[in-house]
């Protein structure tokens, strides 16, 4: 007999049956069946606050599969909850049974019909690929969250997702036509209007409650995304069934296919941007400039544009406003009464000043003075012509629970998304987390609104429903839950039934120091999780878009270490393979650290855990071999210089070292950069110490003789450190962080015997300088040393910039590709280096991405694969699309190596080509 799931008493129970569920769940379906540690510890959390540890996942294959899944999960009274991309913010993407991955194989665009203006969609679709297939068209699929590279159909028709073109294009429910939905008890449901799906009893539930429905729900909201949308089942709207549906948060059943609505690319989009005094002002103006038909109205205050409003239009908060056509937005700044504005038709242009709104959203996640802030409230609407006043009213609120939070959001539909301060680590502060909830619920309610304006209910705010529905309305709910889902066995918890607000908090248990609190930081908005090749610039996260797995992203490990925090998933902690397995692939990349929204360094959470992996007597037996070799490195090479030639070409001197026979090791020069410094005689005060970086130094001292060469020519006396020094570099990359101390503490004493007249440090390896720059300070924040020589740090370009800006580089004329090292793009930046090669005219871009080889990584025998395939994720596309004459650009010694080891091209250091330059200038 099968076991009912309706009370809440009988769901957990399945825990006991974790094995034999395990079993017949893989006799059941064609897909994958993982109930293992790091599969459960992937799982425990969306984006939300809050964590519940299921049994285990399976990834369907197709509808036949998920129908087997929940037959075998009703016969063994398990519940099961959906999942697409994991980055709901109320909790509702995370289960205590069987979590479905959708995204893993029931990700596929079915079919798309430019002239009916449709298209047909699997459940883990990405929606940025239902995007780029109907853009050939001039269409697009009109709700587009902020979460769109990363976000799947399936999760935005549960959660009724929106985004900034929801005032022109609506909801996702306003853009689903049909959809095929399977419920618990394994019926197969088509869903659509004049009641077509209804499961039996529906109809007749709802038409027992008319008069509830015609007046239970607020009226001038478009955002009313809290519970579910039953007034959709009234006779005049059409019995909607597929709208009603939409929004149900994986509680009533799961989409397997979906027929949705495209709508058509605006043909001359216009970007209007309006300066007001104050937030208050603007969000009082957004909802008069309706009535002119923009496709968006967002809005943000001064206190989310760190650093000041450089770029806008003047004023104290702004509208982004986006037209079609420059007419159209000329008549909306006649008529919009602002401070100040600005047109912009450029495309350029607009993507700046889209990306200081949306790099506002990313400030929210802290605090100006650098604190946590989190989700919670993080979306709640009210009716436009009421923002001003609720949002005066929230700030209030704010100040009276000593919270903090900047408002910002979709101000033309009248909803705001703000994160919060929150104490969420001790209980007084979960208490004041309750209250304040409760508080602005009240507030939401009296001024007409909803307590979700996008991201749906979950645990967040289900609890608090009665407030803005009444008990009665509510208690529909839960009847047409029971309706669709008698036995309970879909996301239970969720929107009816639901748990406390302040229950299941993923921090509760959490140490509030070390790796716990620093796993934490990640609040799981998955912008790591981007398919394919990036576009543009940016790095994070490498291993992810090779494998296309969670526990290789920058998301997955962080979950893995907050798993091995708590100790209940992850039992054995600093031991634990699971996570060693996960930040195996990791390349420390330090991607994370400036594209992740909330700056995890997931680089210093590797190398702190090898460092405890590996410790003791037993742990150093078991470090990898190439830890010694290649992580010690400069040592090496110190010793034993070009005496190390004949060995490394040798193959089983290779395996000996572990490393992979399969790449040549790089050849020692036959004389040092140092050792040339030092007989060469200048007469030129120094003004500059150069670095003398082991890669350099060792492998590649052309590099530095370049850059003396440049630097001398630009009228800089250039002196090198009086004494051998190393940043550490390889210490910390392979997590020996007592080595790295001790031979930074070495170099810190060298560097002091300088003093002042050493001047500022020029470091010609951008993956040095980024380890001068941020490993050096974190790794002896006592020696007041560390800081001063961290802020010392110039890149060449730089130097050149700051200490000789008069000098004019040699007129170089011509194109190059290339890499910009990773760890430039996330900690020094490239904006020096982009002028001096404008100045130089050198033109074209260098891609962004992670070459691949990432010091050790690529040398070793399990990452040779990975490491190619990250190469060809930006690298060697944009090598290959390049004119023949092109010159190859790579600062970094891994970038040169990797181009050299996979292409016939020989990169160089920007000081290289400049070195060059002034040989033919001075031939001519």
């Amino acid at each position: 007999m099968r076991r009912a799931l309706r009370h809440p008493g009988v769901v957990g129970r399945h825990q006991e049956h974790a094995s034999g569920l395990a079993a017949d769940l893989r006799a059941a379906v064609a897909g994958d069946v993982d109930f293992s540690v790091t599969a459960r510890a992937l799982t425990t959390m969306d984006a939300s606050n809050y964590r519940r540890v299921p049994v285990g996942t399976v990834a369907p294959r197709d509808a036949d599969d998920v129908v087997a899944v929940l037959e075998v999960c009703r016969a063994h009274g398990t519940p099961v909850v959906a999942r697409g991309g994991g980055t709901s913010i109320g909790g509702q993407a995370t289960g205590t049974g069987v979590v479905l991955d959708l995204t893993r194989h029931m990700g596929g665009l079915v079919s798309l019909d430019p002239e009916g203006r449709t298209a047909v969609v699997r459940p883990g679709l990405v929606l940025d690929r239902l995007r780029d297939a109907a853009r050939p068209h001039g269409l697009t699929f009109g709700p587009d969250p902020s979460t769109h590279s990363r976000c799947t159909l399936g999760g935005m028709i549960g959660n009724n997702a929106c985004g900034a073109h929801s005032v022109a294009w609506g909801t996702t429910a306003d853009n689903v036509r049909s959809l095929d939905v399977v419920t618990y008890r394994g019926a197969r449901l088509t869903l659509g209007r004049d009641g077509q799906g209804a499961p039996p009893g529906l109809r007749e539930l709802v038409d027992r409650r008319l008069a509830l429905l015609r007046t239970g729900y607020p009226a001038g909201l478009p955002r009313r995304i809290s519970g579910y949308a039953l007034d959709a089942l009234l006779p005049e709207r059409g019995v909607d069934v597929v709208r009603s549906f939409c929004g149900s948060e994986g509680t009533l059943g799961v989409v397997t296919e979906a027929t949705v609505r495209l709508v058509p690319l605006p043909a001359d989009p216009v970007l209007v941007v309006l300066g007001y005094p104050d937030e208050s002002a603007a969000a009082e103006a957004a909802a008069g400039l309706l009535v002119y038909g923009p496709l968006t109205v967002e809005g943000m205050a001064a206190d989310l544009v760190p650093g000041g409003a450089r770029g806008l239009p003047r004023g104290g908060a702004w509208l982004f406003v986006e037209m079609d056509g420059e007419g159209a937005a000329r008549g909306l700044v006649r008529a919009a009464d602002a401070l100040d504005s600005a047109l912009v038709r450029d495309p350029a242009g607009q993507r700046a000043l889209w990306r200081i709104r949306e790099d506002a959203a990313g400030t929210a996640t802290r605090t100006p003075d650098g604190g946590e802030a989190w989700p919670g409230w993080e979306d709640c609407a009210v009716p436009p012509a009421r923002l001003g006043a609720y949002l005066r009213e929230f700030r209030a609120l704010l100040a009276e629970f000593g919270l903090r939070g900047t408002p910002y959001g979709h101000f033309g539909d009248g909803c705001v998304h703000v994160r919060i301060d929150f104490d969420l680590w001790t209980r007084k502060g979960v208490r004041d987390f309750r209250r304040f909830s409760e508080a602005v619920a009240d507030l939401v309610v009296a001024h007409g609104g909803s307590l979700s304006g996008e991201h749906g209910d979950g645990q967040a705010r289900a609890e608090l429903l009665p407030r803005m529905y009444g008990e009665e309305l509510v208690g529909l709910f839960g009847e047409v839950k029971d309706v669709w889902d008698p036995d309970g066995g879909l996301n239970p918890g969720m929107l009816v039934r639901p748990k406390p607000l302040d229950e299941g908090l993923r921090f509760t248990g959490l140490p509030v120091v070390g790796v716990g609190r620093a796993a934490a930081r990640c609040v799981g908005v998955a912008k790591c999780r981007v398919e394919g090749p990036s576009s543009g610039p940016g790095v994070m996260c490498p291993s992810y878009r090779v494998t296309g797995e969670e526990k290789h992203s920058t998301r997955g490990r962080a979950r893995l270490l907050h798993e091995m925090a708590l100790g209940e998933v992850i039992t054995d902690g600093w031991r634990s393979e699971e996570v060693r397995e996960a930040l195996d692939l990791c390349l420390s990349c330090k991607g994370c650290r400036s594209d992740c929204p909330v700056g995890v360094d997931m680089a210093a959470y590797k190398a702190e855990f090898l460092d405890r992996h590996y410790a003791g007597p037993a742990g150093v037996l078991r470090r990898p071999r190439s830890h010694w070799t290649m992580g010690r490195l400069p040592r090496w090479l110190d010793l034993f210089g070009r005496a190390l030639n004949p060995a490394m070409g040798l193959s089983f001197a290779a395996r000996l070292a572990g490393v992979t026979p399969e790449r040549a090791m790089p050849r020692v020069a036959d004389r040092t950069l140092v050792s040339w410094f030092g007989a060469r005689s200048s007469r030129r005060q120094a003004v500059l110490t150069l670095w003398p970086d082991t890669f350099t130094n060792h492998l590649a001292p052309e590099v530095g003789r370049a850059a003396v060469r440049v630097l001398e020519a630009a009228g800089l006396g250039v002196a090198l450190p009086q004494g051998r020094v190393c940043c550490g570099l390889t210490y910390v990359s392979t997590g020996q962080l007592g080595a790295a101390r001790r031979v930074m503490r070495r170099t810190l004493d060298v560097l002091e015997r300088a003093g002042e007249e050493a001047g500022p440090l020029v470091v010609l390896e951008p993956s040095c300088a980024a380890t001068l720059r941020t490993d050096l300070p974190e790794l002896l924040p006592d020696d007041p040393r560390a800081a001063g020589v961290a802020a010392s740090v110039r890149t060449f370009a730089e130097a050149l910039e700051t200490l000789a800006p008069e000098w004019e580089p040699p007129r170089l004329d011509r194109r190059v590709a290339g890499q910009t090292h990773c760890h430039q793009h996330a900690v020094l930046g490239d904006a020096a280096d982009r002028r001096l090669r404008q100045r130089a005219g050198l033109t074209g871009e260098l891609s962004g991405g992670c070459c691949g080889l990432a010091g050790n990584f690529g040398f070793e025998p399990a990452h040779y694969e990975v490491s190619l395939a990250c190469a060809e994720d930006q690298l060697l596309p944009s090598l290959r699309a390049a004119p023949q004459d092109t010159a190859v650009l790579a600062d970094g010694f891994s970038c040169r190596t990797q181009i050299g080891h996979v292409t016939n091209a020989r990169a160089r250091h920007l000081a290289e080509l400049l070195a060059e330059g002034l040989d033919v200038g001075a031939g001519s």
